[in-house]
């Protein structure tokens, strides 16, 4: 599955510098999705089991991996350096909702107001369980973001579906492997923490293959308006949100050029 040859011949090829530096339509409304997908899977759906044909599993891994598929339109869109972006923002963001979730907790309830029970069970998150989703986010997006623009790279732009399911099995697997043991080890057994983060890996990348049709169509859409495709050669892969700036040890830029899907 590739992009449509029109699209693709209609986009102006362009490095992962230019593309940090250029002003696109739509990028700030999908970093506002992206952002508040990741608060609300965390906010509302951490806190309850569900459960399914005899499956037992977390409600907010119906709805966190949506924020995996914006990650990977971002980049695919956006480039390296825009995402990277989006992912300090959501971080700052989850920073912030940890912090706020733990004061309103913490204030004293009015006389007559019974719902405090309740409120800690649904925002009172521990502090590791606030600490390994940070750092699982933190680490599993950054590694989506550079997989997928490496394997872009890689692949001269085609093969989507290919780059959007390999760089989740990848972000994923780096998220579990943090949030999993941080937050429950020594809570669950050794076996109970490997299990469930196994089958909670492999059902965000089982959402991330069901959702590569929807993958497709939003990143075309986005593609066929902004009227580039942004390749990130020429460009530093730190994390650092301020190294926009050319790699010297990447080689030469990209001259703007008709792209194949």
């Amino acid at each position: 599955m590739n992009a449509p040859a029109d699209t693709a011949s209609s986009l102006s090829r362009i490095d992962g510098l230019a593309g940090a530096r250029r002003h696109y339509r739509y990028f700030d409304y999908v970093m506002a999705g992206f952002v508040a997908i990741l608060l609300l899977s965390n906010l509302i759906g951490a806190s309850k089991l569900a459960s399914w044909q005899g499956v037992t599993f977390g409600a907010g891994i119906l709805f966190f991996p949506v924020s995996y598929v914006i990650g990977d339109v971002l980049t695919e869109v956006y480039g390296y350096a825009n995402a990277r972006r989006c992912v300090w923002a959501g971080f700052i963001a989850l920073i912030f909702m940890a912090f706020m979730s733990f004061i309103v907790v913490a204030m004293p309830p009015a006389d007559g107001w019974n719902g405090q029970a309740a409120y800690e069970m649904v925002f009172g998150s521990t502090w590791r369980i606030v600490l390994a989703s940070l750092i699982g986010f933190w680490a599993g997006e950054f590694v989506n973001s550079f997989v997928l623009a490496r394997m872009k790279l890689l692949t001269a732009g085609r093969h989507l579906w290919l780059r959007t399911i390999g760089s989740t099995v990848f972000g994923q697997a780096v998220d579990s492997a943090f949030f999993y043991p941080i937050a429950f080890l020594g809570i669950w057994t050794h076996e109970q923490v490997l299990t469930v983060m196994v089958t909670n890996w492999g059902m965000k990348v089982l959402w991330e293959a069901v959702l590569t049709p929807v993958t497709y169509a939003v990143v075309g859409w986005l593609k066929a308006r902004e009227g580039v495709e942004v390749f990130d050669e020429n460009l530093d892969f730190s994390p650092s949100p301020r190294r926009d700036r050319p790699d010297r040890s990447a080689g030469r830029r990209i001259e703007p050029a008709p792209v194949n899907g």
